[in-house]
């Protein structure tokens, strides 16, 4: 079984010769400074990565995929609150995130283990999804704490596994964790996933599925195939007219899943049913960019503020209001993999691009409306 592709033919694909200073450095796309596309640059001589800390693993990279976050820390969108991770007590004084390399998503082989690694060993297939706050997967290799790793689908490619860890758990921190859905309590229930398309969109329907919930989807008209194909039981068109208005058309929802914000905010909490424990979660929140503006300690304080009296203005309208965000997670990445080796999941590929093509793929990327997922083979293997 392969995954669904929207681009059939993939993109030529090359090797990495190995760094003459092996140990010492390899080949990354980093970036310097935020701004646009002509920020990112090729470099062979990027620090290649140590181990802290007893739980690390290094992974060599044979596939990394592209998320909508990437383009936005590229732009400098959240650097505040990253960088606050990265050196909470502020002791690297003087020194910058920078070079940074992008990309969350990992799929490769375990190169080298801490001493309190037990779980893992040279030579094992792995996929991750690495937090924001750490060097990302555009690069030979990575190092990622042991509670964040997992194993490979079995009937997975490197290239297909790529594409699944970030958005699949964006989409179960959103759905399981703050949504307390699960696969005993999903059957029957109505669930509308607004902006269904996209990386974090397809595996929502899929996982909705299979727990067997009745789901309806919202993208646009040339992606419904794609989403009737993953399983979705409505499509609707958010181009056809007043989506608002079709909603409205349908029986009550137990719970919306906001890929989108904006507008749809206002008006979609009106969808739910009220009085039942039906739920609003979205994944559009202005944490990051409260910091940015307001710095640290006010853009927390705003952020508090705006979701505590959102969360009681709708708890009083008789539903639940939610913010998910990204977390990394072995475990729900174990639980992921249990599902895509029962053909429950698959990856949505929108098309693949070889590491010298890195640029070209954050253009496919920031041109919109993908179906799926933008893949980097980063070596030569499938």
């Amino acid at each position: 079984r392969r995954a669904l592709r929207w681009v059939s033919g993939r993109a030529p694909v090359r090797g990495l010769r190995a760094s003459p200073r092996a140990g010492t450095a390899m080949p990354s796309w980093v970036i310097d400074r935020y701004g646009s596309n002509e920020v990112l640059r090729f470099t062979r001589d990027m620090m290649f990565p140590i181990i802290h800390f007893p739980n690390e693993v290094i992974i060599k990279v044979h596939a990394a995929s592209l998320n909508p976050i990437d383009l936005s820390m590229r732009s400098g969108y959240g650097a505040t609150a990253l960088n606050m991770k990265r050196d909470p007590l502020k002791l690297k004084t003087g020194e910058t995130e920078f070079p940074l390399t992008l990309g969350r998503d990992v799929s490769g082989v375990v190169m080298e283990c801490g001493l309190g690694v037990s779980y893992f060993k040279p030579g094992d297939e792995v996929w991750a999804a690495i937090p924001p706050w750490k060097q990302g997967t555009l690069s030979e290799f990575v190092v990622a704490s042991g509670n964040e790793v997992s194993f490979k689908p079995k009937c997975l490619s490197h290239t297909e596994a790529a594409a699944l860890p970030y958005v699949g758990l964006t989409a179960w921190s959103a759905l399981n964790q703050v949504g307390g859905l699960n696969q005993s309590n999903c059957s029957g229930k109505r669930i509308l996933i607004l902006g269904a398309s996209g990386g974090v969109g397809t595996f929502a329907v899929q996982l909705m599925k299979a727990w067997d919930a009745h789901v309806t989807a919202v993208c646009s008209n040339d992606a419904s195939t794609l989403v009737k194909k993953l399983g979705a039981d409505d499509v609707i068109d958010y181009k056809s007219g007043n989506l608002e208005g079709q909603l409205k058309t349908l029986p009550l929802f137990d719970f919306i899943l906001d890929n989108v914000g904006g507008s749809t905010e206002k008006w979609a909490l009106d969808l739910l049913k009220k009085w039942s424990g039906a739920t609003y979660v979205t994944l559009v929140t202005p944490f990051l960019i409260n910091m940015d503006k307001l710095g640290v300690a006010d853009g927390m304080l705003q952020t508090g503020v705006t979701v505590g009296s959102k969360t009681l203005k709708h708890l009083l309208k008789g539903v639940h209001y939610r913010w998910a965000f990204f977390m990394p997670s072995g475990p729900s990445l174990d639980e992921i993999a249990e599902l895509v080796d029962s053909g429950k999941i698959q990856p949505v590929i929108d098309e693949v691009f070889s590491f010298s093509e890195v640029p070209e793929a954050f253009l496919k990327l920031e041109g919109g409306h993908a179906r799926g997922k933008t893949v980097i083979n980063v070596i030569n293997r499938q």
